[in-house]
Parts: structure tokens; C-alpha cells; sequence
């Protein structure tokens, strides 16, 4: 059931605090101003009514923790580097393209694994703790959600810290992979660069030719995280999972996403047509802007520290 919200106006007067974001952190948020104490007071009033807030997080949390993301203007992926992440058909076509996936990934698995949530995501474990918040999808694979100790979570593309096998379907840790990987590498190394936002780094082919990719110990098959890679889609259970618990809901919160990739955006339409209320925080402009009833710009956590889930 929609709630007797009215349509919310952004007010962008600066209010001056201390930001929440480590400055070592901060290479990869885009910059912006200073949300107003205004369009804090009416994201206030949006938690406050709701009952059942359904949460939807994306990359712009994570950069708060260390980690890029594709999209942001001048920071993201696609704006430092021409580097495009991998693509479902060439991980399973080519055994070439897999050697080089996993190469990357096993000398960025180390710094990329180390990274811990930020405030933002301990907010919302704490709103989940209080009974506030209903339900949260990451379309984030780095598990900083679980990290922070949430538990009523969906991780939509999937998490990096799994691998599965494509021919058996067996799951096992990433902990366990990095060393089979060392055993079968033990004179291999290289320094890692620019880590991605799945735990991919940037090397040449050429730095990969020698490297060693183990099968999988149950059936022999092929090993691959367990993500959604570009070009691939999301499992329908995992999907109608999602709209159920969106049912269950009375409004949606947007964190950190722009919504530009349709397996998160479907909630937003979902929503909609439900006619629930939705707001939004992100720096950036969302697919969903037009279908919010508030948008906070500003960096998640320093928006999400202020707001108590009365």
C-alpha cells in the first residue's frame, strides 16, 4: 500500500559536516556537495513512515570502502581506463579468456578481499537489527553487506567470495581457490595494479601466458565466481525471490546505484506499478529519478549517518 506521502522537493542549500568517508578512500567517489539539512529532514520523515523498507544498494556504497565502480564521472572504470570487465560467453567459450580472468583476479584477490564496510553499510545493519528495514539487494558482488553482519540480504549479481563449477554446479570459497592457485603457481607472481570492482586487475597477456588454472576437484569442470558477469542474467528463482519480499514491502530506498542495469532497475518499475514510495540517494543521476519521490544527492554514508530508523 502506497503511503499519504507528498511529492518531496530537494532543496540544495549546503549544510558544512565532517564527511564519513576515510580520505584514503575517497579516489573513487565522485565528488559532490554537501547534502542540505532539508532534503535530510524529508529522507528523515521517508524512513520514519516506513514500516517495511525494501533496500536496494549498489557500487556507489562500496566506493566509500575503497572500491571503483564502472559508471562514476571521472572515477569509475569507464572513465579511467578503455578496460571492459569480462563477458559471460567469452569466460565459457575460451579457455585463454578464463587463464587471463583468473590470473588478474588471483593477484588482486589479496588486496580486494581485505576491504571492510564502511558506514553506510553498518547503518543499514543496524536498521535491519531495529527492525526497520525489511529486506536489502545488493547488485554489489564484494560481500561487504555480510561483512557488516546483515542477514535479511539478497546479493543479486552473486559474490566473489564463491566460486562454482559450471559442469557440477558444486560451490566452494575463494579462500579455498587462492590456494590452489599458490600450489599450483609457486613460482608465479606479478604486482597487482588498478583493482576492479569484481577483484579483477589490469595485466598484459603476455604476464599470463605460464599461469595455471585449476578444475574443479569434484568433476573436473569449469570454475568460475559466482557472479552474474555482463551479458549473462540473473536466475528467475533468485529474481521472483526479490519481488516477493518487495511485496511484503511499503517503500523502497535507493543506495548508491544508478540503476543503469535492468536487473536492479525491474524493482524500481515493480515498485511503480505498485505504487509505493521510492527515494533515492546517490551522487549521480539514476534510471529511476523520474519514479522517486526524493532524491538526496550525496555520498551514502554521510546521508545514511544522519537518519534514525524510528
Amino acid at each position: 500500500m502506497r503511503l499519504p506521502w507528498q511529492t518531496l522537493t530537494l532543496h540544495r542549500a549546503p549544510v558544512r559536516r565532517a564527511s564519513s568517508v576515510p580520505a584514503g578512500m575517497l579516489n573513487f567517489v565522485p565528488a559532490c556537495s554537501t547534502a542540505d539539512a532539508h532534503s535530510l529532514d524529508l529522507l528523515q520523515d521517508f524512513v520514519s513512515r516506513a514500516r517495511r523498507l525494501f533496500v536496494i544498494s549498489g557500487a556507489g556504497l562500496s566506493t566509500e570502502s575503497g572500491i571503483p565502480d564502472y559508471r562514476s564521472e571521472g572515477v569509475g572504470l569507464y572513465a579511467r581506463t578503455s578496460r571492459r570487465p569480462m563477458q559471460h560467453a567469452e569466460f565459457v567459450r575460451s579457455a585463454k579468456s578464463r587463464q587471463r580472468y583468473w590470473a588478474r583476479n588471483f593477484v588482486g584477490w589479496t588486496q580486494f578481499s581485505c576491504h571492510q564496510p564502511n558506514s553506510a553499510h553498518r547503518v543499514l545493519q543496524q536498521w535491519e537489527e531495529r527492525g526497520k528495514l525489511h529486506w536489502l539487494v545488493t547488485q554489489n558482488v564484494d560481500a561487504l553487506h555480510s561483512k557488516a553482519g546483515q542477514k535479511r540480504l539478497t546479493e543479486l549479481h552473486g559474490c566473489t567470495h564463491r566460486v562454482i563449477c559450471l559442469g557440477c554446479g558444486a560451490i566452494s570459497a575463494r579462500e579455498e581457490l587462492q590456494r590452489r592457485f599458490v600450489s599450483l603457481n609457486p613460482d608465479w607472481g606479478t604486482q597487482a595494479g588498478a583493482v576492479a570492482p569484481d577483484g579483477d586487475v589490469f595485466l598484459e597477456d603476455e604476464q599470463v601466458l605460464h599461469f595455471r588454472v585449476p578444475s574443479c576437484d569434484v568433476c573436473g569442470g569449469i570454475l568460475k565466481p559466482e557472479v552474474t558477469f555482463f551479458g549473462d542474467s540473473v536466475k528467475k528463482g533468485t529474481v521472483q525471490f526479490v519481488h516477493d519480499r518487495l511485496a511484503e514491502s511499503d517503500a523502497v530506498l535507493v543506495v548508491g546505484s544508478s540503476l543503469q542495469v535492468y536487473s536492479g532497475y525491474r524493482f524500481l518499475l515493480a515498485a511503480s506499478d505498485r505504487k509505493m514510495p521510492v527515494a533515492i540517494v546517490n551522487i549521480g543521476t539514476t534510471r529511476a529519478d523520474h519514479l522517486a519521490e526524493l532524491k538526496v544527492i550525496g555520498r551514502c554514508g554521510d546521508v545514511l549517518s544522519v537518519i534514525h530508523p524510528l
